[in-house]
């Protein structure tokens, strides 16, 4: 179990399912945290459910004034700056029918506003001698998917600039990685399926090695373990957290060459 005793993270889109159940997480192992997220409802509630150990910051990701003011508040709140998680971002996607507006905000949230979070967070992690970003891209970063542009662009754009944020802050003794998670119990699904999980495991089973939807704890994980020392070695690099949907090709789990006698 990671410790995070005297450590702060700041989590963006933390008022999120997966959000939740990270700070939920990092709380739990010693850490203090700061939750940005624009969902004002669902940030004061998880603040007060988890105690001192939790700032909410009502913050527009988009506005780097905001940004800064929120680092600002973090350092002068807990101390300091060591943990980045660059987790909030937009689903809208419309594929061909988007227009130039609806591309430049779902870059805006998607990859612009982690770099920019970053930027904001560095002279105070610089001042803790270092620390860990982790950037939310997906797996469908690496497919195409019927009629979704915006967001699977955004989130492979994400792939790379996790590897050249590696490079350029390596000297600054702060690791920067990914997670790519898979279909993931999260506020969309639950609409979608109208709350009902065991339905959404069920359509998520064809596509998922392991038969079903992932849960936020199970991204929350691996979030904790690459803020940990367990992963001092480990920077530039993305981890699937999607229960085998980027190893599944398209023949699937269904044994093919027997359909050829069919």
């Amino acid at each position: 179990m990671h410790d995070f005793s005297n450590k702060t993270a700041v989590v963006t889109g933390g008022a999120t399912l997966i959000g939740q159940a990270l700070v939920e997480k990092l709380v739990a192992r010693g850490a203090r945290v700061a939750v940005l997220d624009v969902d004002r409802a669902q940030g004061e509630a998880l603040a007060e459910r988890l105690g001192e150990r939790v700032l909410f910051l009502a913050t527009d990701i988009t506005r780097d004034e905001q940004l800064l003011d929120a680092m600002e508040a973090t350092e002068a709140r807990f101390g300091g700056v060591d943990f980045l998680v660059n987790l909030a971002c937009s689903y809208q996607d419309d594929g061909l029918q988007a227009d130039r507006s609806a591309w430049l905000s779902a870059l805006d949230v998607n990859l612009v506003s982690a770099a920019m979070a970053t930027r904001a967070a560095l002279p105070a992690m610089r001042r803790r001698g270092g620390g860990a970003v982790v950037n939310f891209t997906s797996i469908s970063a690496r497919v195409a998917q019927t009629g979704r542009w915006l967001y699977p662009v955004s989130k492979a754009a994400m792939l790379h600039l996790t590897r050249c944020m590696a490079l350029d802050l390596a000297p600054e003794r702060i690791r920067v990685n990914s997670v790519s998670p898979g279909w993931t119990w999260s506020r969309v699904i639950a609409e979608l399926s109208g709350e009902d999980s065991a339905k959404a495991d069920r359509v998520a089973a064809d596509y998922h090695l392991l038969g079903r939807l992932g849960r936020p704890e199970e991204v929350a994980n691996v979030v904790c373990f690459l803020c940990s020392e367990e992963a001092g070695f480990v920077t530039g690099a993305d981890y699937a957290v999607d229960g085998g949907y980027s190893a599944m090709g398209p023949e699937q789990s269904r044994p093919a060459i027997p359909r050829l006698a069919e």
